[in-house]
C-alpha cells in the first residue's frame, strides 16, 4: 500500500471528522468485510480518502448518498459494482463486494462469472439490465440508447440515474484503490 491507513490518535481535526462519518456509515452499510485495522484505522478506499479529506469528504458523500436510500434492489447494485471493479481489476472492491454479492443472494457461480469479466448465462432480467448498463459504461462511449431505455423501463428514471452513478462511483472507488496498491485483507 502506498499510504499507510492512519491511526485515530494520529487523525487531523478535518481527518477526525471524516473519519467519525465514515466509520458510523461503514458500521451501517458495510458489513460482512474488512474494513478497519485492530487499531481502527480504516482500510479500502476510506484510507486514502483520509489522507486527503478535501477528495475523500466529496467521495464519501456520494458513497452515502448511494449506500443510504438505495432505490435498486441489492443483487442489481452488487452486479453493477462488480462488473466495475473486474474492470478496473481492483482486488479489494471485488472482495468486498463479492461477499456483500453472497449476502444479498448472487450464487458463487455468478460472482465468479462476473469477477472472470464474463456475463453469467442464468442473471435475472434486472441483472442482466445492471450488467449491460456497467459494461457499455465502463468500456467507454455513449451508453447504447436501448441498453438506456430498457434500465429506464425497468428501474425508471430515478433508478437509472441511481445505476449510472453507482458505475461511475465504484469506478472513482476502483481507480482510488488501484492507485494506492490497496491490498485484500489478510485472512
Amino acid at each position: 500500500m502506498r499510504l499507510d491507513p492512519i491511526a485515530p490518535a494520529d487523525l487531523t481535526p478535518d481527518q477526525r471528522a471524516l473519519y467519525d462519518d465514515m466509520r458510523e456509515g461503514i458500521a451501517k452499510n458495510f458489513k460482512g468485510f474488512v474494513s478497519m485495522r485492530a487499531d481502527g484505522a480504516l482500510l479500502g478506499p476510506w484510507a486514502p480518502w483520509l489522507h486527503e479529506p478535501s477528495f475523500g469528504a466529496p467521495s464519501w458523500n456520494l458513497v452515502r448518498a448511494l449506500a443510504d436510500k438505495p432505490s435498486l434492489p441489492r443483487p442489481v447494485r452488487e452486479v453493477a459494482i462488480l462488473v466495475t471493479g473486474a474492470h478496473f481489476k481492483s482486488a479489494y472492491e471485488l472482495y468486498a463486494h463479492v461477499l456483500i454479492g453472497e449476502q444479498r443472494g448472487l450464487s458463487d457461480e455468478k460472482l465468479a462469472t462476473i469477477v472472470a469479466g464474463q456475463r453469467p448465462a442464468d442473471l435475472t432480467r434486472e441483472e442482466s439490465i445492471a450488467y449491460d448498463f456497467a459494461s457499455a459504461l465502463v468500456n467507454g462511449g455513449v451508453l447504447p440508447e436501448l441498453t438506456y431505455k430498457t434500465a429506464i423501463a425497468a428501474f425508471g428514471q430515478h433508478g437509472a440515474a441511481e445505476l449510472s452513478y453507482l458505475v461511475g462511483l465504484y469506478a472513482l472507488v476502483s481507480i482510488t484503490l488501484n492507485t494506492f496498491d490497496v491490498p485484500v485483507p489478510e485472512a
